[in-house]
């Protein structure tokens, strides 16, 4: 006997999740940038099987050996190899894992870190939501590369210390963000019952408040990581962020800079991935505002 599956009720979380794809996929440069999105978080969770050699092996005898489609180049490094004769696919590919963790930490301990202070200056406003806001006020006051870099230079080049500055660039942004939405939620009529109700300030600021401001963060999370990879990848091309021989993709081209014009594809595929990556996530992020605010649809 034939089953007839039955609509989501209105209000239920089927019906909110088709609801939310039926939005998000009615752009098609959304669904594009979560493909190319997807397509790049697998390569990079399976670079040791996917990659055709050891990012860091150098072959003495392929020095900057051009892509397979040039007369001199060869299947064995299909998009060429770099100075030292490493394999430009394989660094791209184990550039991934780098670039895309370093950007999801960054974006977690901003977003924690900030969605916690704005809830703080929202909620409690007064001296609180002064100190918090004239601080953060400060943070942004400074160019944000030029910020990162100065932080990166006290804390000495490396790895955690990029992952810290461009939390810490990035932290302004969900402040400020989590404030204004609790600013204006707290007033609402479910707030007001959930205090009658006897519900803490925790519980409010927590339970009740801040799962109505996710949506906006969201969406500005997933802006922040496509900012992020820019600022890791300018940090590793000033030799201030992840070290060699560590394969990350800014590291590629400052490795690169000088075969510019003798060696073009050590410098563009690098440049490219950084391009389509962050372009398709700022694609992606188009959609999830569109999905998720319809009040901020495009006409």
């Amino acid at each position: 006997m034939s089953t007839i599956s039955t609509p989501a009720a209105p209000g239920s979380f089927r019906y909110q999740l088709a609801s939310f794809w039926s939005d998000f996929s009615a752009s098609r440069g959304a669904l594009v940038g979560l493909i190319f999105i997807v397509f790049i978080l697998l390569v990079a969770l399976f670079a040791p099987w996917v990659a055709p050699h050891d990012p860091a092996m150098q072959d003495r005898a392929a020095l900057l050996v051009p892509p397979v489609w040039h007369a001199e180049g060869s299947w064995n490094y299909i998009l060429g190899t770099d100075a030292v004769g490493r394999d430009i696919l394989s660094r791209l590919i184990f550039g991934a894992r780098y670039s895309l963790s370093i950007s999801a930490m960054v974006v977690v301990i901003s977003m924690g870190v900030g969605i916690f202070l704005g809830l703080l200056a929202g909620y409690f406003r007064g001296w609180i939501e002064t100190v918090i806001t004239r601080v953060m006020d400060v943070v942004l006051a400074f160019p944000s590369l030029l910020l990162a870099l100065g932080l990166v230079a006290i804390l000495s080049p490396g790895l955690t210390s990029a992952m810290i500055a461009i939390a810490l660039v990035q932290l302004p942004y969900f402040v400020r963000l989590t404030r204004a939405a609790v600013i204006g939620e707290k007033n609402r009529e479910y707030v007001i019952a959930s205090r009658l109700s006897g519900a803490g300030h925790l519980r409010l600021m927590f339970n009740t408040l801040l799962p109505n401001c996710m949506a906006p963060l969201i969406v500005q999370a997933t802006l922040s990581f496509s900012t992020a990879i820019l600022d890791i990848a300018a940090l590793g091309f000033l030799g201030m962020g992840v070290q060699p021989p560590t394969p990350e993709w800014g590291a590629m081209l400052a490795n690169a800079r000088e075969f510019m014009g003798s060696a073009y594809w050590a410098v563009t595929f690098p440049g490219l991935i950084i391009l389509l990556t962050v372009l398709m996530i700022n694609l992606m992020g188009d959609g999830l505002r569109d999905a998720l605010d319809p009040k901020m649809k495009r006409s």
